[in-house]
């Protein structure tokens, strides 16, 4: 395997699945030495195997992001295997039932909040010293559609999510002179566990679908490839940029 990660190592979180799984899958198919992290032992796991299956390096660090102390062994396991930390893709997130604001409990804006929003700034702040000891670096941030727009019955998604987009762009301008690249990937409908909780009921299926112009729903390889494009030195020119992958739905 070669390609645009060579010998990179490379952390992913939330890899156990969607995304994330599809992401890790991309960056050992173009060399990457990867570190996948994921709150489950048992999905993060399966997918350090199919990339030992592929012939990849990788070692499975079991993460909860929303604790600091899981963040610092996870970069800590990076610099222990590999010596050096040159990619992150921060891809761990969660969701909740769709409902209006009012009807949000505190305990489950906080675990949203703690995953989504805080879970990125906690594995940056462990990142980034690592990459400034490596001499630079590429982060990728899960943002979302809904970190651009809103959507009614997932407020709190929404808040964590446009709370992500400004993270990534702050960070951007507080890292760019020390040679780490700072972007977001946002995507739309994605064919991942999330949305197929969501498209339990049909009907919420059909007004996606009818609101998206391309007229289906993104598959996790698709996102995958535009996380690789934005952690790559194809994209050496973008900084603190949110990147819209959703099928034109913000083009309307």
């Amino acid at each position: 395997m070669s390609g645009r990660f060579e010998r990179k190592s490379v952390i992913v979180t939330g890899a156990g699945s969607g995304i994330g799984r599809a992401a890790a899958l991309a960056f050992a198919a173009e060399g990457a030495r990867l570190i996948v992290a994921d709150v489950n032992p048992a999905s993060g796991e399966a997918t350090a195997q199919q990339i030992r299956a592929l012939g990849g390096e990788v070692q499975f660090v079991r993460t909860d992001v929303a604790q600091g102390a899981d963040c610092a062994a996870m970069v800590g396991a990076a610099l222990t295997r590999y010596g050096r930390l040159d990619v992150a893709f921060n891809n761990a997130g969660i969701n909740l039932a769709v409902a209006p604001i009012a009807a949000v409990g505190e305990q489950d804006w906080a675990r949203i909040l703690g995953v989504n929003l805080t879970g990125v700034f906690l594995c940056m702040k462990h990142e980034i010293p690592a990459m400034k000891r490596s001499g630079g670096g590429a982060i990728v941030n899960t943002a979302s559609v809904g970190g651009v727009i809103g959507t009614a019955g997932v407020t709190a998604y929404c808040a964590t999510k446009h709370g992500v987009v400004g993270l990534t762009k702050s960070a951007a301008l507080d890292h760019i002179g020390d040679g780490i690249r700072i972007n977001a990937v946002c995507p739309g409908g994605t064919r991942t566990e999330m949305l197929a909780e969501w498209f339990k009921d049909p009907a919420v299926e059909q007004r996606a679908l009818a609101q998206t112009p391309i007229g289906r729903m993104a598959s996790p390889e698709e996102i995958a490839r535009a996380v690789l494009f934005l952690a790559s030195d194809d994209a050496s020119f973008l900084v603190g940029h949110a990147l819209l992958a959703d099928g034109g739905l913000t083009a309307q």
